[in-house]
């Protein structure tokens, strides 16, 4: 089985202070401040991230040197000091968030959608389109730890390398992901000498993105070529993988799907999980005991992120083009649209402040992010921003798979 190549340094540690963008954020020893309100919204058109205080609602200052930021994601330190940022061209970036600054960018790949960081805080995990795999780079040195190929057998007993999606942190300082056309989900295990990978093979067709539960026992694969998901415990890994929602969609045509869901920010609920449904302008309802589907919530459009308010009483929705000017709330108790905002045009990201009274939603070509109370729906604050995308807040440097 190809797995790990050796160890290779792909940046010298001078190299980095190079990459140092503008004044630091405080001019003097006495200006003190922690990183539990910090956070980082994505500005996709300018390579550029806004550093943003969520108790002031406010921007601090615009770092510009990401790269290419079309598809970007970012994930916090186990100190929450630093926020690394995932580019599409390949690019692994730290931002250091009392400064202000980059203090490293590599590019490690040719295509980069996302990553984990290890539960001890020691390794950072980026998945790979381009060539394919996953590669472990060390937090502090950035240097490469392992290397491993999503190297797969097709049909015709040739070997390729499959696109790596839904890489995410599970204890045990272990990463799960995906292989997108390999149609694989493995585990890499980094709490031994040599890190060990696991295979489970036959999962479905295309999965194109997945999910942990908070309790870390839960991996969940969205399959694109099929209707259903791909459920992983990691309580129980000798089970296997067993298909959980299947053909929710049968005898029904599936509409064109214009972008594919993301699973990362799902909703749960009590004793229920709230799912995008592929191609279709629906929400699904869960039972977490079984796995069996209870509902499908008819919404605006179709679904991109699903996201539940920390309290659970409550599911967001953001929705694909070309119905990407709402957001959307659902009760979780009654299953209900209880309303309906215009935040602005082409939403699709959304962040909740972390015991949710206030949530961020970014309108990308409004070029402004909207700060809303999450109890009235009043809205609070309006905030310019360079076609921004992802939000990102500190708190989930303290949460599995996030």
């Amino acid at each position: 089985m190809p797995l790990i190549r050796p160890l290779k340094i792909l940046v010298a540690a001078g190299a980095l202070s190079l990459l140092a963008v503008g004044p630091a954020l405080a001019e003097s020893p006495a200006e003190l401040r922690g990183t539990g309100d910090l956070g980082v919204v994505i500005e996709r058109a300018t390579g550029s991230v806004a550093l943003v205080d969520t108790t002031h609602k406010t921007v601090l200052r615009h770092i510009e040197g990401f790269g290419d930021l079309s598809h970007a994601s970012v994930k916090f330190t186990r100190d929450a000091r630093h926020a690394f940022v995932f580019g599409r061209d390949g690019g692994l970036t730290r931002l250091d968030l009392l400064t202000g600054e980059i203090d490293g960018r590599i590019i490690q790949g040719g295509n980069s959608i996302g990553g984990a960081i290890s539960q001890d805080g020691r390794y950072v995990a980026v998945g790979n389109y381009e060539p394919g795999g996953v590669k472990v780079f060390d937090v502090e040195t950035m240097e490469l730890v392992v290397d491993v190929p999503a190297t797969y057998e097709k049909p015709d007993g040739t070997t390729d390398q499959a696109k790596v999606v839904g890489v995410v942190d599970v204890p045990g300082n272990m990463f799960v992901f995906s292989l997108f056309e390999a149609g694989e989900i493995w585990t890499l295990d980094m709490s031994t000498p040599e890190p060990e990978v696991t295979r489970y093979r036959d999962v479905g067709s295309m999965p194109y993105d997945a999910l942990i539960t908070a309790n870390g026992r839960y991996y969940i694969a969205g399959l694109f070529g099929e209707d259903g998901m791909a459920l992983l415990d990691l309580w129980h890994p000798e089970k296997g993988v067993q298909r959980i929602l299947p053909d929710y969609g049968r005898g029904e045509e599936r509409l064109p799907v214009y972008k594919m869901p993301h699973l990362e920010g799902w909703a749960m609920a009590g004793d229920q999980a709230f799912f995008p449904a592929v191609g279709r302008n629906e929400v699904l309802v869960a039972d977490t005991g079984d796995w069996s589907l209870t509902d499908r919530i008819a919404v605006h459009g179709q679904p991109i992120f699903v996201m539940s308010r920390p309290d659970e009483q409550q599911v967001w929705v953001t929705f694909a083009h070309p119905n990407n000017d709402r957001v959307q709330v659902i009760d979780t108790r009654t299953h209900e649209v209880i309303e309906t905002l215009s935040p602005g045009e082409s939403i699709l990201h959304k962040e909740f402040t972390p015991r949710g009274e206030h949530i961020w939603i970014s309108a990308r070509d409004s070029g402004h992010v909207v700060v809303y109370d999450t109890r009235t729906f009043e809205e609070l604050a309006r905030l310019p921003a360079e076609s921004p995308s992802g939000i990102f807040f500190t708190h989930r440097a303290h949460r599995i798979g996030l």
